[in-house]
Parts: C-alpha cells; sequence; structure tokens
C-alpha cells in the first residue's frame, strides 16, 4: 500500500479516557472503495483494527490524554500490517450533517443529484457531479460512497497535501480535500498525529476533563509505512 494512501474510517464503537485500558483493541470501518495506483482498490466495509496504547484519565491538575495506533487491515479474514498516521477526526454528528442535503429534495428528485457539504467545506454537487473548495476550484467528483478528490494542504496547518508526483485522487468519505485537525470535538486536541516518532501512535488530548470519542465519529487516516 503506498505511503500516502488515505483510508477514510468510521469508528466502530467509541472509546474514553475515564475507562479505556492498555491493550484495548479498538475497531473501524473503511466507509468508501480505496484506490491503488496498481488499480486495485480496498474495499468499502474493509475492518481496519487498533489498539489503545496508553491512557491518562483527568485529574484535578492535569488534563486527559489517550493514545492509540490503528495498524492492521482485515481483508478476506487475512490481517495486512499497515501503519497509519491521524489527519482529521470529526464527531458523530458532524459526520451525520455532511450526508445531509443543503436544500429539501423536489418531488421526484433522485438523492444522488443532491448537493452537501463535506467536513471542511467542499461542496458534493451529487454522485457524478464535481467537489469544488471554498472557492469553487474543483478538486474532484462525487461518487456513490463519497468523493475522489485530489489531496490539499490548509495553509496554516501541519496536514500535508500530495505525496506522489501524479496527485492520484484519494478517497475521503465525507471530508474535504484540505481537511485536517479535528472538527465539532470542543476541547479535544491531537496531541501527536503519528508521522514523526513514535510513529503510527495517535494521542489526544482534553483541555478539560477527559477525551471521549463516540462510536460512529469520521476518522482520515494516512498510511506512514
Amino acid at each position: 500500500m503506498p505511503v500516502g494512501t488515505v483510508l477514510p474510517v468510521r469508528l466502530n464503537h467509541g472509546f474514553s479516557s475515564k475507562n479505556a485500558r492498555n491493550g484495548q483493541p479498538i475497531t473501524g470501518r473503511i466507509m468508501q472503495d480505496v484506490p491503488l495506483p496498481s488499480a486495485g482498490k480496498i474495499k468499502e466495509g474493509t475492518k481496519i483494527l487498533g489498539t489503545i496504547v496508553s491512557v491518562t484519565p483527568a485529574g484535578h491538575n492535569s488534563p486527559a490524554t489517550i493514545s492509540f495506533r490503528f495498524d492492521h487491515l482485515e481483508i478476506h479474514h487475512r490481517q495486512t500490517s499497515v501503519v497509519t498516521s491521524l489527519r482529521a477526526l470529526a464527531s458523530f454528528m458532524e459526520v451525520e450533517f455532511a450526508q445531509i442535503p443543503e436544500t429539501s429534495l423536489g418531488f421526484g428528485t433522485p438523492y444522488v443529484w443532491v448537493t452537501t457539504q463535506q467536513i471542511g467545506g467542499d461542496e458534493k454537487y451529487g454522485v457524478g457531479g464535481p467537489v469544488t473548495d471554498k472557492w469553487s476550484h474543483t478538486v474532484g467528483e462525487g461518487v456513490f460512497d463519497g468523493v475522489l478528490v485530489h489531496l490539499r494542504a490548509q495553509p496554516g496547518t501541519k496536514c500535508r497535501g500530495a505525496m506522489d508526483a501524479e496527485d492520484r485522487l484519494q478517497a475521503l468519505w465525507v471530508f474535504s480535500a484540505d481537511a485536517c485537525g479535528v472538527y465539532d470535538m470542543t476541547g479535544v486536541l491531537i496531541a501527536h498525529a503519528g508521522r514523526t516518532e513514535p510513529v503510527g501512535q495517535i494521542a489526544l488530548a482534553a483541555e478539560s476533563g477527559n477525551v471521549r470519542l463516540r462510536g460512529g465519529s469520521g476518522i482520515l487516516l494516512r498510511v506512514v509505512r
């Protein structure tokens, strides 16, 4: 699997720094067919497996932190190792809102024609229609289970754009081409994305209280090796 490949994931079950334990398994689901340069693909519905690495519950004077990694794909009942970093994280509600049409459907209007707003601000103009950024530049196209877009870097953030010369289309599900960071999870920070040592280990921290991720949260992972 090429470095730089984005994996759009929905978290299967929630976890929290309040009661999670070291070594606890976590799982997610790939939410859109992920195209690979070899003309192959990782199919929608593929399970991604991970583990809680460390947990620090909230204290009187210390914020909570939780570290985890997603490091295996389960394909045809066989596990394939992968090392991933975190690009973007969105709440369950933000994921739901991204799938609601911006305007009411007229009588007889096929659902696949509707316009929706991606997490991060891109507009998806239905299946087969363009996906445009906030400046109305076309960055990709809508498909049945998400979008295929050219990954972009958002100015002022640490997320990078395309890593290969061909700038291939990537599957981002309900996220924008430049989606980066945390969406609709007030007080939750990405303390470590996993791109640097310890590579593949993702750490979230809370400004106050505990870190909690609900089942159904959206996650954009990126293959780092």
